[in-house]
């Protein structure tokens, strides 16, 4: 049976592993689970994951923010794993560690948000898309955003740093689905989810943890990207739990 090929950028904690362990449970299907450290012991632990018949595993190194590492990643794919095609890209890898109002945030905090936040996924899609193009069905681009990122529909908490460096994203991935008509693109808005990152946020905001469980997010993407069309998501922000936004 041909092989569905999904590339998952951050792919060691958190969504990203939640995301590959979902993926390598399904039939013939390759994960490509790019982190900055292939060898650090949570990377590692991912040859651990079950798979089911057919299924495998890829590590590869991709840290966001250095931009040749996609690009790398890519030759790496096609010259030593045979890899031909990719079918899913899931652009994952992102930061947020402080979150100042605009009066209070410092240009260098800003920069470093932006850098694997938007610069990071620029140059997975920029890498990827000959191989998403090789596709032999409608190939989906998706970085997961954030309803912080939201312009419109602004949340009310400050958030100078990572909130903008989402808001650029989610402009990205609306034109990149404009520009290629043969791919789906939109931002998977996952909710604020129980991870490293979005607990450090809570407590930030005086909250104990986030809402959301790790699997009930996980499970609500995983289900989405298997009926996902370009007709009913690109160019839109969709949520784990199927709602669709287009105005943000």
């Amino acid at each position: 049976m041909p092989q569905n090929i999904v590339l998952i950028s951050g792919a060691n904690r958190g969504l990203g592993e939640g995301l590959a362990k979902r993926f390598l449970a399904k039939p013939n299907h390759t994960v490509v689970a790019a982190n900055r450290d292939p060898s650090h012991p949570t990377s590692r632990a991912l040859a651990d994951l079950p798979r089911a018949e057919g299924s495998r595993l890829v590590v590869v190194k991709v840290d966001a923010t250095v931009e040749r590492d996609a690009f790398d990643a890519v030759d790496t794919l096609r010259e030593e794993h045979g890899i031909d095609h990719l079918d899913i890209v899931i652009a994952n890898a992102g930061v947020s560690f402080v979150w100042p109002a605009v009066k209070d945030v410092k240009i260098d905090d800003i920069r470093a948000h932006v850098e694997p936040n938007v610069y990071g996924v620029v140059a997975l899609y920029q890498a990827t898309r000959p191989l998403l193009q090789l596709s032999q069905r409608e190939p989906i681009f998706t970085p997961i955003g954030s309803s912080a990122g939201f312009i419109g529909k602004q949340l009310p908490i400050p958030n100078a740093a990572y909130g903008p460096s989402k808001a650029a994203l989610h402009w990205f991935t609306v034109r990149i689905n404009a520009e290629d008509d043969w791919l789906n693109a939109f931002v998977m808005v996952p909710g604020w989810v129980q991870t490293e990152l979005g607990n450090a946020g809570a407590r930030q905001f005086g909250v104990g943890q986030a809402p959301l469980g790790v699997d009930e997010s996980c499970d609500g993407m995983v289900q989405i990207l298997a009926v996902s069309t370009k007709e009913k998501h690109g160019g839109k922000a969709v949520s784990y739990d199927g709602e669709i936004t287009s105005e943000w």
